[in-house]
């Protein structure tokens, strides 16, 4: 799972990337610092106490295991993680996020990094957008002090030049297109815009959707052949808001009055969308005293604690600076940006969590690990289709499976349910 961070230059999505992954990239005050985009991982809390909180219950239950002491330094959680952490049963998962170039008005003609940006976007689940509430930098990111873009105008734009980018793919063989429909029929319609459009992930549902759309929006459109801009600029934003759902971090927030981004938030909601209020550099200065070890920081309220090196290390204007920056970031509702990301992954994408294993007695792998992997996977995924997001080999010779909690053999067209611990049979 790949979640996109856009928008137009110098609003913070760099700093935004380091926050969120602790990866330093370069952070600057110009446009296109971001040429090539930056790769890293998120780790993202899951919303439920990790299974091995059952675990420990059934195991002390049965007298396998002793109550959890006092300096106990994982307060309880004893999986064994391959990728991650667990504390506290708090399970930390991956999620990969992508910094792509900054866009800027036109992109989609190859102004700017136009080009590069669109194709980065192209594999990415979803998109969180970054704005610069503030007003401090104008449509094309340079920095003005006040009086800037509007919000709203910021995500307007990005809008625009997704479904021009998509419209432009869609015209690259329209003539073609329309002929096949002339003489084939309507079918050939929604087959000719697949074939157009599979490849920036588009389906036959997203296809039929934009064509709906277009109906419905355009009642005296005439015969597809004869459509203009305003007909395929529909078509191409139904398509767009079903491929990359977009939600926003409503950056610099601490600079400007709440109502600044009112009609934005307004805007998002109604579409279906979040908005959540940051700011990017003060989460990034949570972040990194946390990974130096100076606080204990609980990442989706940003509240902490003094760890004992930080008693040592930080002077008394540190901790009261430290303490500024979250009482700030606490004011907002959302959660800040593992909020944002959460919500995203959790209410928007619906992403469940599932825990393949090989023992389903003990729950652990081929080598005694407990619960090792925690895996990701769409709603509605099966058995069979868990087992081929752990390895194509355990899902091509998929026989079938077990619920490890109760026991019960499950088939390969089992839905996978949110916290499952499945082991997978599979021939070797």
């Amino acid at each position: 799972m790949r979640i996109g961070l856009v928008g137009k230059p110098n609003v913070g999505k760099s700093t935004t990337f380091s926050a969120l992954t602790e990866t330093p990239v370069d952070i600057a005050n110009y446009p296109f610092t971001t040429i090539e985009p930056n790769v890293g991982v998120a780790w993202l809390p899951l919303r439920e106490k990790c299974a091995c909180n059952e675990l420990r219950v059934r195991k002390e239950k049965q007298g396998r295991i002793s109550p959890i002491i006092e300096n106990d330094n994982r307060h309880g959680s004893i999986c064994n993680p391959k990728s991650g952490t667990c504390n506290g049963y708090q399970r930390l998962v991956p999620v990969t996020l992508v910094d792509v170039a900054g866009l800027v008005p036109g992109a989609h003609q190859g102004r700017g990094r136009g080009n590069q940006f669109l194709s980065d976007l192209a594999r990415c689940d979803a998109l969180i957008q970054v704005v610069d509430v503030s007003g401090s930098t104008d449509i094309e990111g340079n920095p003005v002090g006040d009086g800037g873009s509007k919000p709203m105008d910021e995500h307007q734009f990005l809008l625009d030049e997704l479904d021009a980018w998509i419209v432009g793919i869609i015209q690259s063989s329209w003539s073609r297109g329309a002929r096949r429909v002339q003489s084939e029929g309507e079918k050939a319609l929604s087959t000719f815009l697949l074939d157009q459009l599979s490849g920036i992930g588009a389906n036959e549902q997203h296809v039929n959707a934009g064509l709906h759309s277009v109906s419905e929006n355009h009642p005296d459109s005439g015969v597809p052949w004869s459509w203009g801009n305003d007909e395929l600029m529909t078509l191409a934003g139904k398509i767009r808001s079903l491929l990359f759902p977009i939600s926003i971090v409503a950056n610099k927030a601490d600079c400007i009055e709440e109502s600044s981004w009112d009609e934005l938030s307004k805007f998002i909601i109604e579409s279906g969308g979040i908005l959540v209020p940051s700011s990017a550099e003060a989460e990034l200065a949570l972040r990194r005293a946390s990974k130096a070890g100076f606080i204990q920081l609980n990442p989706t309220t940003s509240k902490f604690s003094i760890t004992e090196l930080g008693k040592k290390k930080l002077s008394k204007k540190q901790h009261n600076a430290l303490e500024s920056i979250s009482k700030t970031l606490s004011k907002w509702d959302g959660g800040g940006l593992v909020g944002l990301l959460s919500s995203v992954v959790f209410d928007r994408l619906k992403r469940k969590v599932a825990y393949p294993v090989q023992d389903e007695t003990h729950w652990v792998d081929g080598d005694g690990n407990i619960l090792p992997d925690a895996i990701l996977v769409p709603e509605g995924t099966t058995a069979k289709g868990l087992a081929y997001a752990v390895h194509s080999d355990l899902g091509n010779g998929f026989i079938r499976a077990t619920d490890a909690k109760s026991g019960r053999v499950i088939g390969a067209e089992h839905e996978i349910l949110n916290g499952d611990i499945i082991s997978i049979h599979a021939k070797t």
